[in-house]
């Protein structure tokens, strides 16, 4: 038996004892797990800086303090959620009593990305643990001061046979994916999901794939420029666009195009200086293949603002890329990096319906004034979720269920929606023995006018 078989076949042993069920178990885990991260708290900072130079502000606020909130509110709603919900029944079903059970599915795995290498190591788990699982933990190998520090924190705090952190490179997702689990959580690009879909149906094993894809932002006519310009650069820049709901591109009105793209040049001055490469707080690539592979967009169109770079701090200035088409290479797949193109419009119908005729993207961000045009970009196109006159901060809203459709993913986490992925609905009825209506059964002789009635 290999060192990852025996983990999973220990935390199987684990759970089927029943030592992560009850509300006191699962409440002084999550309040474990939170003091665990104040604890080393310094030691996330200097980690996360090690990888991907992030400042201790972006630090907290995308990592630790959404770990924070995301187990505030989970203990606040803990109990309310393992209740048992009383259902109605129909005239047929008098004297039963039906109720939904929220189960644990039991070992689960957490395979998470290098991007935010804490966060979407820890947030499932919020889930997973709040549900009553067992949790294993890979996270992303690139991400390596990280992952080290996370499989010691966790070592030092938990029975690995609850909680345990696997570190490894590509072979040990491999194997992990070759194990029995009873729920695997996977965060990463559409290409290594359908691996994780494939490897999981081996065993009919439940998914959720939080992927990505090219989110677009599109900055209408009658938006706010300013504020526009403003969010766009925040949500786009921040972690020097290795977010998954960063916006991809900017569709924007011809008739409001050069005012966009000034404001945007003035606030990306603001947030990182004049020379961002000089720039001690801002994030770098996360290692060389990605720094080539984001510099190579950089030969589409022609920038307009930024484009330099310095390989061996692996950081490129925050780039605006002008007269680019639908088919430059930039627009083929999901940038992942500081380089933002723009295409523009002359109507949002024509915009809407381009947009239509891509892959489906984990987040939308429509900028403009008008309700019912709101409305309709809302209902007309398919995107994971997103925000009116911002971007990315739906994801910091813990009632917003978060997930991608099609491409971008399936399934839902972050609040009770991270509850409800890691738990199983069980369906129960009590029926009565008080009485026992006799027209259901073979041989009555009214029966089918009785129950004809009845469900008519």
């Amino acid at each position: 038996m290999t060192a990852i078989q025996q983990i999973v076949e220990n935390q199987r042993a684990f759970y089927s004892n029943g030592n992560t069920r009850d509300y006191q178990t699962r409440k002084a885990t999550l309040e474990k797990l939170k003091k665990m991260l104040k604890k080393y708290e310094h030691d996330i900072y200097k980690a996360l800086r090690t990888d991907l130079n992030k400042s201790e502000q972006e630090t907290y606020t995308t990592e630790l303090g959404f770990l924070y909130a995301e187990i505030d509110f989970t203990l606040k709603h803990l109990l309310d959620w393992m209740e048992p919900k009383k259902v109605n029944a129909p005239i047929t079903h008098k004297g039963t009593k039906n109720y939904i059970v929220s189960e644990p599915y039991g070992v689960s795995l957490i395979i998470s990305p290098w991007n935010y290498p804490l966060q979407l190591a820890l947030a499932p788990a919020v889930g997973a643990l709040a549900a009553g699982n067992c949790v294993v933990i890979k996270p992303s190998e690139h991400s390596s001061a990280t992952s080290s520090l996370l499989a010691r924190m966790i070592a030092r705090t938990f029975d690995p046979s609850f909680i345990t952190v696997v570190e490894g490179e590509k072979e040990t997702n491999q194997e992990l994916l070759r194990q029995r689990f009873d729920y695997i959580f996977f965060t990463g690009s559409t290409e290594v999901g359908k691996i994780v879909m494939r490897q999981a149906s081996e065993h009919l094993t439940p998914v959720t794939l939080e992927l990505g894809g090219k989110s677009p932002a599109i900055v209408d006519k009658d938006a706010n420029i300013n504020l526009a310009a403003k969010r766009i650069v925040w949500g786009k820049f921040t972690n020097a666009g290795q977010t998954c709901v960063a916006p991809d591109y900017i569709y924007v009105h011809d008739s409001v195009k050069f005012k966009l793209l000034k404001a945007m040049k003035k606030y990306i001055k603001s947030f990182y200086g004049k020379e961002p490469l000089q720039n001690s707080n801002y994030t770098r690539i996360i290692n060389a293949s990605h720094f080539d592979r984001i510099i190579g967009y950089l030969s589409d169109g022609t920038v307009l603002h930024g484009g330099n770079f310095d390989r061996q701090s692996l950081m490129i200035e925050p780039s605006i890329l002008d007269k680019i088409s639908w088919d430059d290479h930039v627009m083929q797949e999901e940038i992942f990096g500081p380089v933002l193109p723009v295409l523009s419009f002359t109507n949002v119908e024509e915009a809407v319906e381009m947009i239509s005729k891509q892959e489906k993207p984990l987040a939308l961000y429509y900028f403009g004034e008008n309700n019912k045009t709101q409305e309709q970009v809302i209902q007309y196109l398919s995107f994971g979720g997103g925000s009116i006159n911002d971007t990315i901060f739906h994801l910091a809203n813990p009632h917003l269920p978060f997930g991608g459709v099609g491409n971008s993913g399936m399934g839902q986490y972050h609040g009770k929606s991270s509850f409800e992925t890691f738990s199983h609905q069980k369906s129960i009825l009590k029926q009565s023995t008080k009485f026992d209506v006799p027209f259901r059964y073979p041989g009555s002789k009214i029966g089918k006018a009785v129950i004809k009635r009845i469900m008519n």
